[in-house]
């Protein structure tokens, strides 16, 4: 039986790991973003759990077993590069995007935020996070299951979409 979190404005289905189905944790407090985010993500056939903050991505963490983590850099009382620093100390090898609107100025890099990959946000994010995260999960060494094209063409299309959404209300 599913197992239904409330944080923020999202609840998410805690699912019981079936076949070869990838979860990624995904941690935004941003109210317009997160959805087109998840929408991304689920497109291409993984199973998204959202939380709004690094508080409770530590405890989902803690009770679920995550095969990546995609985070907010800026977020209340605890930043992205807190969180990752957290996760690494319970799984060192955790594959980890951090998504910022100032990576560039703020000279956010993976050696400097401990992130597998670091994204700057804008509008082509979502095709970016897409890219990103089959990068980190299917074309690693061992990795065995690879997205449906159907899936990546859905979820180009979608993040296009996306992107115009951000432009038009300025985000």
């Amino acid at each position: 039986m599913p197992v239904w979190y409330l944080s923020g404005l999202f609840a998410m289905k805690r699912l019981e790991r079936t076949g070869t189905t990838r979860r990624v944790l995904l941690v935004d407090d941003n109210k317009a973003g997160a959805p087109a985010r998840r929408s991304a993500l689920e497109e291409i056939g993984l199973e998204v759990a959202t939380v709004t903050s690094g508080a409770d991505a530590l405890e989902l963490f803690a009770a679920t077993a995550f095969d990546l983590v995609v985070t907010d850099y800026k977020m209340p009382r605890m930043n992205g590069i807190e969180l990752i620093a957290a996760l690494r100390a319970q799984r060192p090898n955790l594959p980890v995007i951090l998504l910022s609107g100032f990576a560039e100025a703020g000279g956010l890099t993976e050696a400097s935020t401990g992130a597998s990959m670091v994204l700057q946000k804008g509008h082509n994010e979502c095709t970016q996070l897409v890219r990103a995260v089959n990068r980190l999960l299917f074309h690693r060494a061992g990795a065995t299951r690879k997205p449906a094209s159907r899936a990546a063409a859905t979820a180009a299309a979608l993040s296009a979409a996306a992107a115009s959404s951000f432009n038009k209300k300025g985000m």
